[in-house]
């Protein structure tokens, strides 16, 4: 299968720690997502999000600062997982999001690439920078 790779930045007006809880927080990921989500705030833990569709587990946890996790999709080949990591600085008051996914199967790579915008960080900003 080929394979491409995703990377965004992303600006947050909040600490790191908001951006981090709610990437990590199962509650607060559902509340931006729209759909359920249990994560395992645990390195070697499990997650599913949007209902099931992606699951994967956690690689490294470095509190309020990084998140590498496996991830797949319901509809990918089996067995197959993408690499997602989530880097979180401080950058002028607020955060700066850097995102990578690697592995991401080609054939879906630019669903998956806006998905990232549509899905978590516009509406991730929404929640979080509602009272910023």
């Amino acid at each position: 299968m080929k394979t491409k790779s995703i990377r965004q930045v992303v600006l947050f007006r909040v600490p790191p720690r908001e951006v981090y809880e709610a990437l990590i927080h199962s509650k607060k990921h559902a509340a931006f997502t729209g759909s359920g989500a249990r994560i395992s705030r645990k390195v070697g833990g499990t997650f599913s999000v949007f209902d099931g569709y992606a699951t994967g587990k956690n690689i490294e946890l470095v509190h309020e600062k990084k998140i590498v996790q496996s991830w797949r999709a319901e509809d990918w080949e089996a067995g197959h997982y993408s690499i997602v990591t989530f880097r979180i600085d401080s950058a002028g008051g607020g955060s700066k999001l850097t995102f990578t996914q690697k592995k991401v199967p080609l054939s879906q790579y630019d669903a998956i690439k806006q998905g990232w915008r549509d899905f978590y960080w516009n509406p991730m900003k929404e929640m979080l920078e509602k009272d910023a």
